[in-house]
């Protein structure tokens, strides 16, 4: 694909430059993190200073649309999984909802006794035995979330559902339990060895985490979730409304 720049228009040519770069990254050939010509090459073709290239090149690194890799090349950036905390849905349904094809690495159901903090929640004794599901899941090429649920005894799950189906699906059609509210605290942190080899990062890699504690129709406690996201693979958006 050859590209080229107007010298004679009153358009700077570092905006010319970008805007010829968010084309030619949209091209297919470029998609899905492959490298675009080096930094020598493109100026010489677009007939402009290194540093002019390198002014619109900071620009789509700096909005995530390129990566550049010091002694290797600047390539495009995959396409991240998006998650909005309004109208919020199974993790299925939602990326479903996007035509992201959900593929399970790894399935767990095992019967737990909780902590403190999550018998608390659930407002049940430490003794009393709960529902832990473990997921871990992500596209075809690999995984980027790695999701522990807990789940209150009232729900009634045996453990031999198919967990394959999305959750709530499950809790409204086989156990009549519908979750309508949702609280989420989001935060940073850096994936130990246990989380950063479940999601094919390096030890100490930051990572998304999320809490997610679902109420029933009654506001009674019906899941304890954790998320562990990939971060170069992620984005969580919040969404407000002023009234």
């Amino acid at each position: 694909m050859k590209f080229s720049i107007d010298h004679k228009s009153p358009v700077p040519l570092h905006i010319q430059a970008e805007n010829l770069l968010r084309t030619m990254i949209s091209d297919p050939e470029h998609l899905n993190g492959k490298f675009l010509p080096n930094e020598v090459e493109l100026a010489k073709q677009l007939a402009i200073s290194r540093s002019t290239l390198r002014q619109a090149l900071n620009k789509l690194v700096y909005e995530g649309l390129l990566i550049r890799k010091k002694g290797i090349g600047t390539k495009v950036a995959e396409p991240v999984i998006s998650s909005k905390s309004k109208n919020w849905l199974s993790f299925t349904q939602e990326m479903n909802a996007r035509g992201i094809i959900v593929k399970n690495f790894e399935l767990h159901v095992t019967w737990v006794t909780p902590d403190e903090k999550i018998a608390n929640f659930f407002d049940i004794t430490p003794d009393k035995k709960i529902l832990k599901l473990e997921r871990l899941r992500g596209k075809a090429d690999g995984p980027f979330v790695y999701f522990i649920s807990y789940f209150h005894p009232r729900v009634g799950l045996t453990g031999e559902e198919d967990f394959k189906r999305p959750l709530y699906d499950i809790l409204e059609k086989d156990h009549m339990v519908v979750a309508t509210l949702s609280k989420e605290e989001v935060g940073a942190i850096a994936a130990d060895k246990f989380t950063a080899a479940k999601l094919e990062v390096d030890p100490g890699s930051p990572i998304l985490f999320r809490k997610r504690f679902v109420f029933d129709q009654g506001e009674r406690p019906i899941e304890y979730n954790l998320g562990y996201y990939r971060a170069d693979s992620f984005v969580y958006t919040v969404e407000s409304v002023r009234e």
